[in-house]
């Protein structure tokens, strides 16, 4: 290996990247953008969920239930309806996603020791709110309850059979940011990484510069090292930003070693650089080739990761293609690395495949660039 051909491929490719001032710009414009985008757009946590009341009582223990979900937080009364057509046509309107109807009698059978009945509708269409609403009407209903009985029947110290003590470790806010922004590194490092160097070889070829190379002495592996270098570089100063951007923007804790952050990122960025790569010898088009990343590299590791969808939710047979996608463990490493302060010992299965997908695909494209060669 000529250490001298490797940095003049890279020069060569750093020239190019220089003089291509809009994918310079936007290697580094793309991720603070994904960053915002998805900091603030995507989340999981359900808040101020529009809610319709419809409360036929009006008395005194009816308005003090309704208080009670419109002081957690979680619920926002957004109308008070007449009827179930108003009810209806709130939901169907999107102005509401769950109503609350409180039958007649409601007071006069908490009084009497009664179970009073309360109909929560909700709206299944969103199936993930909806799970997550009901949880919160079956708490705030429960706790509600116990209130009661301890004002009705005069127990000064009511408790209940069981009284669970809940801890929340690593993530106790349960803010949603905390958990999703760790795994769009890993989108955002796959964007750079193989669908800028899935465009490398085949513009040699499109160019016409690819005969140049075949005459030369640059064995395959020098140029393909060559060919990543510049990215890989581009890769982690885009990490470095994220990071920084994620700590000050969204506040997220870092609780792991930051070198070990980045040496595994970086064994995940050659794994994808040599992806990119591969995909731009077999094409020999850059049209092509960027779709193929597009379809083989990003929407795999968006939808298959874990980053958004459980996989444990997901059918048996595409929990094991999820197996064969590595953004799912560099996930895996960047959460425990951020919020578990997870180390080489637990992240050890991870790191393997990790190292293993990188070797393989490296040899891949090495061996893919021969074939061309000949």
């Amino acid at each position: 290996m000529k250490y001298r051909r490797i940095a003049a491929i890279a020069r060569k490719e750093f020239i190019h990247i220089r003089r291509d001032r809009r994918s310079l710009i936007l290697s580094f414009a793309i991720p603070l953008i994904l960053l915002i985008l998805f900091g603030y757009a995507l989340s999981l946590d359900v808040k101020d969920i529009p809610t319709t009341v419809l409360d036929r009582d009006r008395s005194a223990y009816s308005r003090e239930f309704i208080e009670s979900f419109s002081q957690s937080g979680y619920f926002s009364i957004k109308n008070y309806a007449d009827s179930y057509e108003d009810i209806q046509e709130d939901i169907l309107s999107l102005k509401s996603q769950v109503a609350i109807v409180i039958p007649e009698g409601f007071e006069k059978d908490l009084i009497s020791g009664r179970k009073a009945g309360v109909q929560t509708i909700i709206d299944g269409s969103r199936s993930n709110q909806a799970s997550i609403a009901y949880g919160y009407v079956d708490g705030i209903s429960r706790s509600f309850s116990s209130k009661i009985m301890v004002e009705l029947k005069g127990i000064d110290d009511f408790k209940l059979p069981v009284d669970p003590e809940i801890r929340l470790w690593y993530n106790p806010q349960l803010e949603s940011k905390n958990y999703i922004i760790p795994g769009i590194i890993a989108i955002i490092m796959l964007i750079i990484a193989s669908l800028l160097t899935s465009l490398v070889i085949s513009r040699e070829w499109e160019n016409g510069t690819m005969e140049q190379l075949i005459v030369s002495p640059v064995k395959s592996y020098e140029l393909i090292l060559g060919k990543i270098i510049p990215y890989f570089i581009i890769g982690m100063l885009d990490l470095a930003i994220i990071i920084i951007a994620g700590r000050t923007v969204f506040s997220i804790p870092i609780r792991g070693s930051v070198i070990l952050l980045f040496f595994l990122s970086s064994l995940f960025m050659i794994g994808a650089l040599s992806l990119g790569i591969t995909i731009s010898i077999v094409t020999k088009s850059q049209v092509l080739s960027y779709q193929i990343a597009m379809f083989v590299s990003l929407l795999p590791s968006y939808l298959l990761s874990g980053l958004v969808f459980p996989i444990s939710s997901m059918p048996g047979l595409i929990q094991y293609i999820s197996f064969l996608v590595p953004a799912k463990y560099y996930i895996i490493i960047l959460r425990g690395i951020f919020l578990k302060g997870s180390g080489f010992v637990i992240l050890g299965f991870e790191i393997l495949y990790l190292a293993v997908f990188a070797i393989i695909v490296f040899v891949i494209a090495n061996l893919g660039f021969r074939k061309k060669l000949r």
